[in-house]
């Protein structure tokens, strides 16, 4: 295993530019990046050299629901997607995170098994008021909330009251709360009639929902000056209050994910579960506008919100939306199906902020990760965005191979993956484990 290195491309992305140079790194962090190629550093031609990708919204499950998916895959996954740092969701696990004795069985769980970087979110959830602060202070990166259900009965959805009860406590730390925007109410749908239509299923989440629970979310971020994070943008009607929220000078970020700027309603078939997620895929003309709020940096980050599920959970055979669980398994993906969806809009230069830098910002981790730069963490993607590739089930390495992404063409292959300094993922294969640390809030 190979610690102290120094690697060379044409291509290193540095102070916001692609340019030559050679990188060289020991005991896992950077020290030294020098013009041009040095005697001795390995050679990488073209390929892209830039900080490792950071996901920062992914359900691993573990413990409790590991049949799902559980650290050891997920982080080889991200690994071979040159993801170098996850951040597990709270709701999927068993216990749900939302105590300090959960976070304390969730670090646990995932000991011997961080084949890249993982930090955590805790949960609100009604009642778990008092736990807040103990959950701060073990090191969790933001709070997580529901304002509809969540699809697990233990984490259920908050209303004003709690949110009330819980922003003046955030905003006091500085800590995020995270909200999956989602208001249930009145909507036109015949699904419950055409349990396999696609468009039934849209119906069934309008984007009604979403715009009034940011209208909701914008407000009392505005009332208590709480980092407020809108995840999993699908409505690009919120655009325009995202953006005014900005203007007033709030502490509000947003996120959009892979999947719904690469893939468009239009083109998912009826009774596809892979598809199903929530809020759900929408429609290209709705979709583009994401893709232009990302390249005005209106929407601060790209994640994949991974939710993976046994087979049988997704209705795969039966084609049943209305029962089937609703996740995206593309954590693998996020890299090529981003870059795939964004190459046309974007310079590879605009792009690497949204998957490195940017959410390296929003955890607060900005002074060791998402940058080449010496004294940053040595955790490092290389991969070559020219070359497509097909998405095969068998190099998958989610725990189950169930994915949207299965069968797309993809552009941008990873080389290796470099996790503090240790190789993990090169030519197609894990090459070493458990070169991971946990991400801590401090």
């Amino acid at each position: 295993m190979i610690n102290k290195r120094s690697i060379y491309s044409t291509r290193c992305w540095l102070n916001g530019k692609l340019q030559p140079a050679t990188i060289s790194f020991d005991e896992g962090v950077i020290t030294s990046i020098r013009a041009g190629k040095t005697p001795g550093a390995e050679d990488f031609g073209d390929n892209v050299i830039m900080p490792g990708v950071i996901d920062a919204h992914v359900h691993v499950n573990e413990p409790g629901r590991t049949d799902w998916e559980g650290f050891d895959t997920a982080t080889q996954a991200a690994a071979a997607g040159g993801t170098t740092t996850i951040v597990d969701m709270p709701l999927n696990a068993s216990p749900v995170t939302t105590t300090l004795a959960a976070f304390n069985k969730k670090q646990e769980a995932s000991e011997g098994k961080l084949h890249v970087n993982v930090g955590f979110y805790g949960g609100l959830v009604p009642g778990n008021q008092q736990h807040l602060e103990e959950l701060i202070h073990a090191g969790v990166l933001g709070i997580k909330c529901f304002l509809t259900h969540s699809g697990i009965d233990e984490f259920p959805n908050v209303g004003e009251a709690e949110l009330e009860a819980a922003m003046p406590l955030l905003a006091k730390y500085k800590l995020p709360l995270l909200a999956h925007c989602e208001l249930k109410g009145d909507c036109q749908t015949k699904l419950d009639a055409f349990p396999t239509s696609y468009k039934e299923y849209l119906a069934s989440r309008p984007k009604a929902w979403e715009n009034e629970a940011v209208e909701l979310m914008i407000k009392l971020c505005r009332k208590h000056h709480c980092p407020t994070h809108i995840v999993h943008v699908s409505s690009a009607e919120v655009l325009p209050l995202v953006q005014q929220a900005r203007a007033e000078g709030l502490p509000l970020t947003a996120e959009t994910c892979a999947h719904y700027i690469y893939f468009n309603a239009e083109d998912i078939p009826d009774a596809e579960c892979v598809y199903k997620c929530a809020p759900p895929i929408r429609e290209k003309a709705n979709n583009d506008r994401l893709r232009a709020a990302l390249k005005n940096r209106l929407l601060d980050f790209i994640t994949t919100d991974h939710s993976p599920a046994p087979p049988a959970i997704k209705e795969l055979e039966s084609g049943n939306l209305l029962k089937a669980w609703g996740g995206i398994a593309g954590l693998q993906f996020l890299l090529p199906a981003a870059w795939t969806a964004m190459k046309h809009a974007l310079s590879l230069e605009e792009f690497i902020p949204l998957l490195t830098e940017h959410p390296a910002r929003f955890l607060k981790a900005e002074e060791v990760k998402g940058k080449l730069a010496e004294g940053y963490d040595a955790d490092i993607c290389i991969w070559n965005p020219e070359e497509a590739f097909v998405v095969r089930a068998e190099d998958i390495l989610h725990k189950h191979d169930c994915s949207p992404y299965t069968g797309k063409q993809l552009s941008g292959t990873t080389r290796e993956t470099i996790v503090q300094g240790i190789t993990v993922y090169q030519n197609k294969k894990i090459i070493h484990k458990n070169a991971g640390k946990w991400l801590l809030r401090k």
